[in-house]
């Protein structure tokens, strides 16, 4: 039996594999959307335009950050996949949680917590799930990202 996080581990890889066809797409350019989708190279790097650290954990030396992208990089336009302010750079528990939907971010910079998540195990990983937390503004970009991460990715209910 399958999971649900390998059928999109699956999905991402038939995109990924798609992108590398495609000779429309030129070949610097098939790249760098491929390397996006693993959170580094060019996506990274205007991600580190933005963001200094991770939001939580605070953690700020880029080898221990990913580029993580707010919109899943598998419903993303080719621009949306390297544009910088469709990211957050998060340590590797804190990129999971967030690309798997159990925490999200409100506009003005306030943890979400999904109720599926669970907490013990939040707090081992650094997250603070008892008490409000607020990270700091987005950019408007960010935003507009953190919204469709809010609406499409954040899990909701107990499936």
């Amino acid at each position: 039996m399958t999971t649900p996080n390998a059928d999109l581990e699956v999905w991402e890889h038939h995109i990924e594999a798609e992108v590398d066809r495609n000779t429309s797409i030129p070949a610097t350019e098939r790249e760098a959307l491929i390397t996006a989708r693993r959170g580094q190279g060019l996506f990274k790097q205007r991600v580190m335009l933005i963001e200094r650290s991770c939001r939580i954990t605070h953690v700020d030396n880029p080898t221990h950050l990913r580029a993580s992208h707010c919109k899943p990089w598998r419903d993303c336009s080719n621009d949306e996949r390297l544009d910088g302010e469709n990211g957050l750079l998060l340590t590797p528990s804190i990129d999971h949680l967030f690309d798997r939907g159990f925490i999200s971010f409100q506009d003005n910079g306030g943890l979400i917590v999904s109720p599926v998540a669970d907490r013990p195990s939040l707090e081992r990983m650094g997250v603070p799930a008892g008490a409000p937390v607020n990270v700091g503004s987005f950019s408007t970009g960010q935003r507009r990202f953190l919204e469709y991460h809010r609406d499409a990715v954040l899990l909701q209910a107990v499936r």
